[in-house]
């Protein structure tokens, strides 16, 4: 008896073979250390190369490119990924087409703001905007993160050199804490926010470094964490008790970057219907016409 595979099925294998084939088209094998072997009739790479360059069976590799139902392991598709020398996005989307869950991409460590991503925090004036990386580092804020939320951008660090962490101030500075008016109702769903994050890179030990180091500084984060509650990230509200402007109302959207997906992109937005928009204006006016203390050293 045979049976018929769903229609999405047969346009996602569809799509896998003809990607499969565009990469092999556009490499030759002097590009990848294999000799010429004359004149081709058609360009690029052989099945039979790709599956040397990648260990494996001439036979297997012929049926992925086929779009035959068999099992692939993660090892196999970095080993044919590297072997048609695909970009990282490439690689994301080869593991999509195999119907198999895409990896974590290879970043680095050292996460870097591009100068197109601080014009749009600065686009997003007067309302707050900044950026974390992987660990919730404050990477780039805009002039209104910094002065609404206290927040110190890359550039900023402390009195102990390390970037501001919004993870570390929200449990242990006094005047970061004291900004959110509703502090014990938001503290659950920061924890868990951040244990979904952490989840996303379970080979990372900076996440257990930190979570470590956290749970000695605070008691109140080490209880939390101990919870181990789980709960959707994303948007919501909160208010914000600004020493001078009063209280600030924001809806808090998080976006995750697609080119840079361990970077997230935080946009806060008065909430309708209060007053926290003229207050904001208000302030950031009073802030920027304030005198600037410039300090001389003595000759």
């Amino acid at each position: 008896m045979t049976t018929t595979s769903p229609p999405e099925f047969v346009r996602r294998r569809e799509a896998l073979r003809d990607f499969l084939r565009s990469r092999r088209a556009r490499l030759s094998p002097e590009d990848v250390g294999l000799p010429g072997g004359g004149r081709r009739r058609t360009p690029g790479l052989r099945r039979e190369e790709v599956a040397v360059l990648a260990g494996v069976g001439a036979s297997w590799y012929m049926w992925l490119e086929q779009g035959r139902d068999i099992r692939v392991s993660e090892s196999v598709m970095d080993a044919i990924a590297v072997a048609l020398r695909m970009s990282e996005l490439e690689r994301v989307h080869f593991y999509r087409l195999a119907g198999m869950n895409p990896p974590q991409p290879v970043e680095s460590a050292e996460a870097e703001v591009s100068a197109e991503l601080r014009r749009v925090l600065d686009t997003w004036l007067p309302n707050p905007a900044y950026v974390l990386d992987r660990y919730w580092n404050v990477l780039a804020v805009n002039d209104s993160a910094r002065v609404v939320l206290g927040l110190r951008d890359g550039d900023g660090t402390g009195a102990d050199g390390e970037p501001m962490n919004c993870l570390v101030a929200y449990f242990t500075e006094p005047s970061f804490r004291n900004r959110y008016r509703y502090w014990a109702e938001y503290a659950p769903h920061v924890v868990s926010e951040f244990r979904v994050t952490a989840a996303q890179y379970p080979d990372d030990p900076e996440f257990q470094a930190l979570v470590a180091d956290l749970s000695e500084r605070s008691t109140d984060f080490a209880g939390l964490w101990a919870e181990q509650e789980v709960r959707l990230p994303g948007g919501g509200v909160k208010a914000i008790e600004h020493p001078r402007a009063g209280c600030l109302i924001f809806e808090h959207t998080t976006l995750r970057l697609a080119e840079r997906t361990d970077l997230r992109l935080v946009l806060q937005t008065p909430l309708a219907h209060t007053d926290t928009m003229t207050k904001l204006t208000t302030l950031l006016e009073q802030e920027a016409s304030a005198p600037r203390i410039t300090l001389v050293e003595a000759g």
